[in-house]
């Protein structure tokens, strides 16, 4: 079974026992979530629009470093910063249609 979440803007595409790194979410890690927006559920031929996905927080991370340069030509402008992302994996449990 399949299906396709939104979470935080972003959509996936998840089976079961998947573990998918989504944005930053509220939880302790081993606790568990339901996904209540889905947008597709599919099972072999039949497709569905209504369903619930129940994951488990595998814990939380961080991503890899992205630095931004900022440059002016002949000004002597240039300037650096850098982020990690904050994410969190999520382990997919149950899908239900």
């Amino acid at each position: 079974m399949q299906a396709v979440v939104r979470v935080a803007g972003k959509q996936y595409r998840v089976e079961e026992g998947q573990t998918v790194s989504a944005p930053r979410l509220e939880g302790e890690p081993g606790s568990t979530i339901t996904l209540d927006d889905v947008l597709l559920v599919a099972d072999g031929d039949t497709l569905g629009v209504k369903g619930t996905v129940t994951a488990e927080i595998v814990g939380h991370e961080k991503g890899d470093k992205i630095t931004v340069f900022k440059y002016k030509n002949k000004t002597r402008y240039r300037k650096t910063s850098g982020q990690r992302q904050l994410s969190t994996r999520i382990k997919i449990t149950k899908i239900e249609a």
